[in-house]
């Protein structure tokens, strides 16, 4: 059995979450509040961060290196593409969406709307979730130009940049904090991959002392 040890409102979780279930791979979910740091859970990821993957007979931490791993080892259905071009394509969207859209976005609304709360480490800042919620129409217009010019995020296929760009929105969406009437292309292309069987567990998730939006498990929102 796969083991994925992993927390909700992690788009890292998400987003290897996804890959596993948009390959078909059955997987038993251990939520694991990573912030306590649980001496075995350190033991395997030391680094004390969701999510981390047993398969295999090995233990995986870090969703990038386990994302590689997954594609190496289970190619189909291909989430990276085979031309080198493309394919450096798609990692540079993970690694914006995984990096500047989390630092500049995810970090400032959910991390200190629900995750301080959830955490108890303290008040919200006021400041931050200002910051935060002017940056995401920055990267809402840039996934729109992308849409626009493609039909996918990185290209003409569905790639592992909409899984990880679809993790973070999630996670945002589950409190309302995406603007959908920003853009009509974003809008449509997060209901063709919320639609997909791989979304479903994420869209059952209920974090305790925060309902998910209305409109969050809905198809036609």
């Amino acid at each position: 059995m796969i083991q994925l040890i992993h927390f909700p409102l992690s788009p890292f979780s998400r987003k290897v979450r996804l890959l596993l279930a948009e390959k078909g791979l059955q997987v038993e979910l251990v939520e694991e509040r990573y912030w306590e740091r649980e001496p075995e859970f350190l033991r395997r990821n030391a680094a004390g961060k969701v999510p981390v993957l047993r398969i295999d007979g090995h233990t995986l931490s870090d969703s990038a290196a386990i994302c590689e791993y997954l594609e190496e080892t289970r190619p189909e259905p291909a989430l990276l593409p085979s031309d080198p071009r493309a394919r450096a394509e798609v990692r540079r969207l993970v690694g914006w969406f995984d990096d500047k859209f989390h630092r500049e976005v995810t970090e400032g609304l959910v991390g200190e709307r629900v995750m301080k709360k959830v955490m108890r480490a303290g008040h919200p800042d006021g400041t931050k979730i200002g910051r935060a919620a002017k940056a995401i129409s920055f990267h809402l217009d840039y996934m729109d130009w992308l849409l626009d010019r493609n039909r996918w995020l990185a290209g003409r296929e569905m790639s592992l940049a909409d899984f990880a760009a679809a993790a973070h929105l999630s996670v945002l969406d589950y409190q309302a904090d995406v603007d959908w009437e920003r853009s009509q292309l974003v809008r449509q292309w997060y209901s063709a991959i919320k639609s997909r069987p791989a979304f479903r567990t994420i869209l059952a998730d209920v974090v305790p002392g925060f309902r998910p939006a209305p409109h969050y498990a809905d198809l036609d929102f």
